[in-house]
């Protein structure tokens, strides 16, 4: 029975697909820089984005699973030690509230570059490292996803208090 600890990476590309992420996580190269920090399984939740079945196989030491859609992945973000998302508000907050390492891929094929906004504002106040599908080696090799800050808790208080100043003028 294999002892060692058993690390993770989710990789989500969204309701959509993301093929330029998807095929970056498919090399082998990057399959190899996961296995040299330490990584032993890579979670795909890939889409509508192709993902042959061959990819499934990759490195004899790394494991690759896969899938399209779940209703929820929180049980999987639970699960990891890495998450490496698109950048959707949706599974950034919900990665960051559950206070996992984040590396967020901004897919720079959607217009008006929201996530480009949102991902460099995120990294600037230190809560996440933000890239491109091409320099996700490098965000990876910098580490600097181990060390980010503590994302605040909600705080339903501060939407009440809000409300109530706006409805009760």
């Amino acid at each position: 029975m294999d002892s060692a600890p058993h690390r993770r990476v989710l990789v989500t590309v969204g309701s959509t697909g993301f093929d330029q992420l998807v095929n970056t996580v498919l090399q082998h190269s990057f399959h190899a820089l996961l296995l040299s920090l330490g990584y032993t399984h890579l979670i795909v939740q890939h889409g509508s984005s192709n993902f042959p079945a061959e990819a499934l196989t990759g490195s004899s030491d790394l494991r690759i699973n896969a899938f399209s859609y779940k209703p929820s992945l929180l049980e999987d973000m639970q699960s990891v030690d890495l998450i490496i998302s698109h950048a959707g508000s949706g599974s950034i907050l919900e990665a960051l509230r559950l206070e996992k390492p984040l590396i967020v891929v901004i897919n720079e094929t959607l217009m008006n570059n929201h996530q480009q906004e949102l991902g460099d504002a995120l990294q600037e106040q230190g809560y996440l490292v933000s890239c491109t599908p091409t320099t996700l080696f490098d965000a990876i090799q910098s580490n600097k996803y181990r060390t980010l800050k503590r994302f605040p808790a909600a705080d339903p208080a501060i939407f009440a208090s809000y409300l109530d100043s706006k409805l009760f003028v």
